[in-house]
């Protein structure tokens, strides 16, 4: 038995995405747990992952496009929302001037200390985003309930999916509504113009961002220019406006109206909904470009325009009615409304892409069944485009649009998912480095500080939860919904994992026997997915078995995922030769990546193959599950994951096999 790697051993460990598979595709289901044994660096710098490249202010500026879409655009509301949830004392001075305190601290602390300064020093290998640090934890192994840790990361992704559902109907809605002002005539006209605009969001969609991307740092630069603009000609006519970054005054609003306090706090969350963003755009731009654009441009124009909002009210409290566009020159009215509209937008597709990337992430580490997933630029890997997910999307931004149909209304549906999602972030990162600290390997000031911005979040998610029964039950009910399916997904393929097995055989057991009785031997490749790196797969045994036939050259290929965003070039391939004519092809990927398995095939050539595959046959399982023991899931739920499988996408497509090389071997397995 012979070797080779593309540099020594590489990496052990993983989970395969490999051959056995409904009529149901078992290749879709008889997979390990992700795991890795490879050292993983993170929380100082991009050690051994994606280094983004380009001069600083190209990257700063390609981060206001993508990054900070979301909570570049929570001035169109979160102000007003704010305010009114005060009820009757809306008008009063030091309501205008609490609210203003409680946003100028909530921005201070919740992004610029928690997740500027602290958390993007955390990251797995370049990458940020709940998914990939709850990857992390689970590979370091330094916390005492890694699995415990790992599902409160999995509900955070899960209800990062509900924030993607509400983010563009709120903020498109608000753009638009911004031509009521213009004139109360297109009152009507509001909600089919959201309509509209949500229609071609979405449609362009499967264009990928990669054209208009490049428009998004420019058209956003404009927008935060504006907005901290508009915001300081306000604050030249009325400066005492500016006495609310004195923490007192939040202090005094708590101790004046106790009663609407929690209420107002959390609509105030609503400025720093976005936030998380930073953290999970990390692995598109680094730390300094992400850092740079908030102190020179997002920070100024936020606390500029939300200032200028509220010197605003304290000349004219009536400017309540939409106190954002009321800031601008009629003359201006119509301009703003556009480059507004411009910004939702780009602050919509951003959340989008967003979950079209951790859905990359979930059906990689089998938190999710494949779906088709299209690649939309051949220089960025990140930039893709899931069909299924995306008109899932459109058809709960429509629904949201025609029951809510404001965006005060559905403000009160928002920010539940964010604020969840923030306090299970944290968390996660308070978990991994009490870790790093116990065991010596990281500075506790870190850790340190996060125990009292952990209180904040804890507090501002005790606030969204009265939002629940006026319109926030919607995103945990969409994220509870996304969470049971990943949880039946992870079950169901571990109940057909260890069906699977039974039906693999030992190496040595498969290689005696072939020696006892000999099969034909035909000419030409074939190549089997495995699912197990470590035994021979059903498919082959079946086909020896059964048809008494093997290939000249015979290869089990197995495609591992690692817990780490990619895998260097050096440890992708691993080349062993089990027999004269069986050969072993370990291939690992990481979360971020996507198999290829012809080219890699063409790479494992160069390394200890010594035969061509370009005419190989690939042989798949595609086995017909059944329910039939009352044991491993609740019957629904067997049922829900029989219908996943069903429709995941096949193994084929997924790792770019020709279809007419593919021959298929059927079987049974019950569940």
């Amino acid at each position: 038995m012979t070797e080779a790697t593309a540099a020594g051993e590489g990496t052990t460990g993983g989970t395969g995405h490999g051959g056995q598979g409904p009529v149901v595709d078992a290749s879709a289901v008889g997979t390990d747990s992700p795991r890795s044994a490879s050292p993983v660096q993170g929380g100082n710098g991009h050690a051994g992952g994606h280094h983004p490249v380009g001069p600083l202010p190209k990257l700063a500026l390609g981060a206001l496009g993508i990054v900070f879409g979301d909570i570049g655009t929570s001035p169109l509301y979160a102000l007003r929302a704010s305010i009114n949830a005060s009820g009757d004392a809306a008008s009063e001075p030091v309501v205008v001037l609490g609210v203003l305190s409680l946003i100028f601290w909530a921005i201070l602390l919740v992004v610029t200390v928690k997740y500027v300064a602290v958390v993007l020093r955390t990251d797995n290998r370049g990458e940020g985003g709940v998914l990939a640090l709850t990857a992390l934890v689970v590979t370091e192994g330094r916390v005492q309930r890694p699995l415990l840790v790992a599902a409160f990361g999995l509900m955070g992704c899960a209800l990062f999916y509900g924030d993607g559902a509400i983010t563009p109907a709120v903020t498109v809605l608000s753009a638009i509504e911004g031509l009521e002002i213009v004139s109360p005539a297109f009152q009507s006209a509001v909600v089919p113009l959201a309509l509209a605009v949500l229609i071609v969001l979405f449609a362009i969609q499967k264009r990928g961002t990669g054209a208009i991307g490049a428009m998004f740092g420019p058209v956003m630069l404009v927008w935060f220019a504006t907005l901290g603009a508009l915001g300081a000609l306000s604050i030249a006519q009325t400066p005492g406006v500016l006495l609310a970054v004195n923490p007192a005054y939040a202090v005094e609003f708590f101790a004046t109206h106790p009663g609407v306090s929690l209420v107002v706090l959390g609509s105030v969350f609503l400025a720093v909904t976005g936030g998380e963003a930073l953290y999970a755009d990390l692995g598109h731009f680094g730390r300094r470009p992400i850092r740079a654009a908030w102190f020179a441009v997002v920070w100024p124009g936020l606390l500029l325009n939300y200032f200028g909002q509220g010197a605003l009210l304290l000349r004219d409290p009536t400017a309540i009615e939409n106190p954002f566009y009321l800031l601008a020159p009629t003359w201006f009215l119509v301009p703003l409304v556009l480059l507004a509209t411009a910004a939702s937008i780009i602050a919509s597709q951003a959340v989008i892409s967003g979950v079209f990337s951790i859905t990359q992430q979930g059906q990689q580490l089998g938190f999710l069944p494949r779906m088709k997933i299209a690649q939309t630029s051949d220089q960025a890997i990140g930039q893709v485009y899931v069909p299924s997910i995306n008109w899932i999307l459109f058809t709960t931004c429509v629904g949201l649009v025609l029951v809510f149909r404001s965006s005060d209304a559905l403000a009160n549906a928002y920010g539940i998912a964010v604020a969840s999602t923030m306090v299970i972030e944290t968390f996660v990162l308070v978990m991994l480095l009490r870790g790093r600290v116990t065991e010596g390997v990281a500075n506790p000031w870190s850790f340190l500080l996060l125990i009292p911005l952990f209180l904040v979040d804890l507090a501002f998610f005790a606030a969204n939860v009265l939002k629940i029964p006026n319109g926030g039950w919607f995103p945990l009910v969409f994220g509870g919904a996304v969470f049971v399916t990943m949880r039946t997904w992870m079950r169901g393929r571990l109940v057909v994992s260890e069906q699977m097995r039974r039906q693999e055989r030992p190496v040595d057991g498969f290689l005696d026997e072939l020696a006892r009785n000999p099969p034909a031997r035909v000419p030409g490749t074939a190549v089997f997915l495995s699912g197990n790196p470590e035994n021979i797969p059903r498919t082959l045994a079946r086909n020896v078995r059964y048809n008494g036939v093997l290939h000249e050259h015979t290869v089990l290929l197995s495609v591992i995922t690692e817990r780490i965003p990619r895998v260097s070039r050096g440890n992708k391939l691993r080349v062993v030769r089990l027999s004269d004519s069986l050969w072993r092809v370990e291939v690992r990927i990481g979360f971020m990546e996507r198999a290829d398995v012809p080219r890699l095939l063409r790479e494992a050539e160069r390394l200890g193959l010594g035969f061509r595959t370009d005419t190989a046959t690939y042989f798949l399982g595609r086995d017909d599950i059944v329910v039939a023991s009352p044991r491993g899931m609740a019957r629904w739920r067997k049922h829900l994951f029989l219908f996943m499988a069903r429709n995941s996408e096949f193994a084929g497509a997924h790792f770019g096999i020709p279809h007419d090389r593919i021959i298929e071997l059927g079987g049974q397995v019950q569940i």
